[in-house]
């Protein structure tokens, strides 16, 4: 078998399809949240702590060179160490706010899945010694 047949296969599983549908729902899922919080959620939380703008809450960790802007993005480009705490808090509410949607999402289809009537199991197969010893008790009968 090639490796070409072998890959054609593999892709075509649905298990595969499936994963990259998955991947490319949650990467524009992703930047729906990421405005969400951006947009909506920090400018709000922002106003309640009197700062606007969580991107340029930074600590310089090192010598700032002469000419160089005060915000996070032109430090960063003067190579200056920076600990940027104000994009970590943005990216951690971005994170408690999708694993929270994931979950109501998954909390969901579990409850779909028990409202679901499960099949009717059928009937075990009967083992072979019992039906042989029918058959002797209904030869025995006649």
């Amino acid at each position: 078998m090639g490796m070409m047949q072998e890959f054609k296969e593999f892709a075509i599983k649905g298990n595969v399809i499936d994963l990259a549908v998955g991947v490319i729902i949650g990467g524009a899922f992703g930047k729906i949240v990421d405005s969400i919080v951006a947009d909506l959620i920090m400018p709000v939380v922002g106003m309640v702590f009197g700062k606007l703008d969580f991107s340029n809450l930074f600590v310089v960790l090192g010598a700032i060179p002469a000419g160089t802007g005060a915000t996070l993005a032109e430090l960063k480009k003067a190579g200056v160490p920076v600990f940027a705490y104000g994009n970590f808090i943005t990216v951690a509410v971005n994170f408690a706010i999708l694993a929270f949607i994931i979950f109501l999402m998954i909390k969901q289809v579990n409850r779909l899945k028990k409202a679901e009537p499960a099949a009717p199991e059928a009937a075990p197969a009967t083992p072979e010694d019992v039906l042989l010893l029918r058959q002797i008790r209904d030869s025995l009968k006649k």
